[in-house]
C-alpha cells in the first residue's frame, strides 16, 4: 500500500495490534473502495431507474440486486476503516471527489446499452478490488485482505450475469 504522496488518513487511538503504518494504508486503502462502491451503488441505480425496452423488467430486478450487493460491501468496507482507528469518508461528495469509475452515460436508454455501461463499471471495480486484495495483503493485513476476497467473489458473479446479456 505504498503511496507517493503524504497521508491525509484521519486516526483514532485504537489497541489493534497492527501496526499504525499498516492501519493507516488500509484505511486509505478502505476509504478508496469506500468511494467506489458507492459511485457504483449510485451508477447501478440510475441503470434501474432508468433502462426501458422489452428486457425492462429482467434488468430492472436485476440492477436492484447488484445494488443491494452494492450497499452491503459499503457498510463492510467502512465500519473496516473504522475499526482500524479510521475515519470512514462516505458522503456523496466525498465519494464523488474520490472515485476511480468513469462518469454514467445519460444518453443510456436500453437495455443493452445500460448492461453494457455497468459491464464496465463492475469490471473496473472488479479490478481494483482485485488488486486491493493484494495490496492489503503485502501490507500485513489478512483481515481487509479477506474482506476483499468476499466482496470480490459477489463481483465476478454480478460481472458474470451482466455480461451474460451481451454474449451469445
Amino acid at each position: 500500500m505504498a503511496s507517493a504522496k503524504k497521508s491525509t488518513v484521519r486516526t483514532f487511538a485504537t489497541k489493534n495490534d497492527l501496526a499504525k503504518k499498516v492501519r493507516t494504508q488500509a484505511i486509505d486503502l478502505l476509504n478508496q473502495q469506500l468511494a467506489d462502491s458507492l459511485d457504483l451503488y449510485s451508477q447501478t441505480k440510475q441503470a434501474h431507474w432508468n433502462v426501458k425496452g422489452s428486457d425492462f423488467y429482467q434488468l430492472h430486478l436485476m440492477f436492484d440486486e447488484h445494488a443491494a450487493h452494492v450497499v452491503g460491501w459499503i457498510d463492510l468496507v467502512a465500519e473496516r476503516a473504522v475499526m482500524l482507528g479510521g475515519y470512514a469518508t462516505g458522503t456523496v461528495r466525498m465519494s464523488a471527489a474520490a472515485t476511480t469509475l468513469t462518469d454514467y452515460p445519460t444518453v443510456a436508454t436500453t437495455g443493452l446499452e445500460h448492461v453494457t455501461a455497468l459491464v464496465d463499471r463492475w469490471s473496473s471495480y472488479a479490478a481494483s478490488t482485485r488488486a486491493a486484495i493484494d495490496t492489503a495483503d503485502e501490507a500485513g493485513d489478512q483481515d481487509t485482505a479477506d474482506l476483499f476476497t468476499e466482496i470480490s467473489r459477489q463481483v465476478d458473479m454480478d460481472l458474470w450475469f451482466l455480461e451474460a446479456h451481451l454474449q451469445g
